[in-house]
């Protein structure tokens, strides 16, 4: 599968509070966002305002297309919607899962 970004500038999109971005797997455009509450969560992003989440954004783009790219390499979408719990976890181990009884 190939996964590219285009360099274009990321698209903010006040209506429903994310961040765009393009993709294109095997030769077919992706639409990719991530939600603002992922860039404040994760990202730096102090506001949902658009210079913010836009600033946020750009600052940590290789990291936030890397895992767009890990979960297009799993789902098979037209449109991509990355959310804070995307980032909850190191995405270059296997997730830890816990029991009932809270053992790693």
């Amino acid at each position: 599968m190939r996964i590219t970004f285009p360099a274009s500038a990321p698209e903010y999109r006040g209506w429903n509070l994310t961040v765009g971005f393009p993709a294109r797997v095997d030769g077919q455009d992706v639409d990719c966002a991530i939600s603002a509450e992922a860039l404040e969560d994760h990202f730096g992003a102090p506001s949902p305002g658009a210079t913010d989440l836009l600033d946020a954004f750009n600052a940590h783009r290789p990291e936030i297309e890397q895992a767009a790219r890990r979960l297009l390499h799993t789902v098979h979408t037209t449109d991509l919607l990355l959310h804070s719990g995307h980032f909850r976890f190191p995405l270059d181990g296997p997730a830890r899962h816990t029991s009932s009884r809270g053992e790693a």
